[in-house]
């Protein structure tokens, strides 16, 4: 593994070394993992050497120790033993793997965002981090959650070069704390991987795709299921997922519990080829999470050309300003929701495949080229020095 490792990187050793710096990372599966994940192979495309630093072992098996180096799809990973809870992990063997960085990439807002925010005093290397929604993930502890931001966050957050916003509710809420080095790069997602695969005619089935925690109210979207069951045995429910905070067996109660056994399938961390395969039988998507950081797997749907349905949360009022094609409903409220799944589907069918081409091409502008240019441009300019960088417009020509 060492020679692999020593392989890449002599193949790359002219292009600045990018270290990302995330929680958790490949083989692990998520929307923090994909963003992550497609951003390195875009930078390797570019010349960019990368690594990326993450815990030994995964949230949802944390007794289970990952090797501590691997190469995976010429992603260079290093693994380093954590404590603590999985929203703030302990991990302070991080400062042994930034050495070398020509530019340290921290994902989230968490302990190695505070921890190399004050490191920097001894590392000295630039940085930029991506917000992905901060820690405000659930409205638990909202009070002390709050105070931390605008002290502590608002501290460390002078380390970075810029923070990277991924939707306009991240920009709004870091701008009071960073200002002017707050930019809004909203996430890519991957929309060749489920490209124009929905049904082309209307049906009353639903996909919903993310791993298994608490906050995406899975419980609740068994409700509105419940509702919608009644009125229609059609409708179908197709749960898509990884374990994490509530497992397969719970989730398998909740579905016997309301009877749904004929209306809801669950389908535990299944590959690509497999969630193409289901999306192709639907014509729906929905989303009841409390919290998103950005919304990527309803993208993801759209360049499907499924019709996404979505919880109310601050990123999906967001993405619904920017697409108003999309649909929200308050996911509280079971029959409000079942009303609004009903309503899409019937705009399915009255809309047709005009309805279907505007999700697609919508989903088009988040392909990742067009977003790791930004990024790219992020990096050049965090990487030169203060006195080089290029003044704003509205700068030029004044004397200090």
């Amino acid at each position: 593994m060492t020679s692999a490792i020593s392989d890449i990187q002599a193949q790359n050793s002219a292009g600045p070394l990018i270290v990302h710096v995330v929680r958790q990372f490949l083989p692990n599966k998520g929307g923090l993992e994909d963003v992550v994940a497609n951003l390195c192979r875009q930078l390797i495309g570019r010349g960019y050497r990368v690594r990326v630093v993450t815990c030994n072992s995964l949230f949802s098996d944390p007794t289970r120790e990952l090797a501590p180096a691997e190469m995976i799809d010429d992603i260079e990973i290093v693994r380093i033993p954590w404590s603590g809870s999985s929203r703030y992990p302990l991990a302070p063997q991080v400062f042994q793997h930034i050495a070398d960085a020509d530019l340290i990439h921290v994902h989230a807002v968490d302990f190695f965002f505070d921890a190399l925010a004050w490191g920097k005093l001894f590392h000295g290397r630039p940085m930029v981090a991506t917000t992905h929604g901060g820690f405000f993930h659930t409205p638990k502890y909202a009070a002390i959650k709050k105070l931390w931001f605008n002290t502590a966050t608002r501290l460390f957050a002078l380390a970075y070069a810029e923070l990277i916003c991924c939707s306009l509710s991240d920009e709004r809420l870091f701008s009071s704390i960073a200002g002017h080095r707050t930019r809004l790069i909203e996430n890519g997602a991957d929309v060749g991987k489920f490209a124009n695969c929905a049904a082309l005619e209307a049906r009353r089935r639903v996909v919903t795709i993310g791993r298994f925690s608490v906050n995406k109210r899975l419980d609740r979207m068994l409700d509105v299921m419940k509702v919608l069951a009644a009125r229609n045995v059609d409708w179908h429910l197709d749960i898509i997922g990884a374990v994490s905070d509530l497992d397969q067996q719970t989730l398998e109660k909740e579905i016997a519990a309301r009877d749904l056994s004929r209306h809801v399938s669950l389908h535990v961390s299944i590959d690509n080829c497999a969630i193409r395969n289901i999306i192709a039988r639907a014509s729906l998507f929905a989303s009841a999470s409390e919290y998103e950081g950005f919304g990527l797997v309803a993208i993801e749907a759209m360049s499907a050309g499924l019709l996404p349905v979505l919880h109310t949360n601050d990123a999906y009022k967001a993405l619904a300003e920017t697409h108003p094609t999309l649909m929200l409903s308050d996911f509280s409220n079971p029959e409000t929701a079942a009303d609004a799944l009903a309503a899409a589907f019937a705009r399915l069918g009255a809309e047709g495949l005009g309805l279907r081409e505007e999700l697609i091409h919508d989903a088009r502008a988040y392909a990742w080229d067009e977003v790791a240019q930004r990024y790219v441009d992020v990096y050049a300019e965090a990487m030169t020095p203060r006195g080089r960088r290029r003044q704003p417009l509205s700068q030029r020509g004044q004397v200090a």
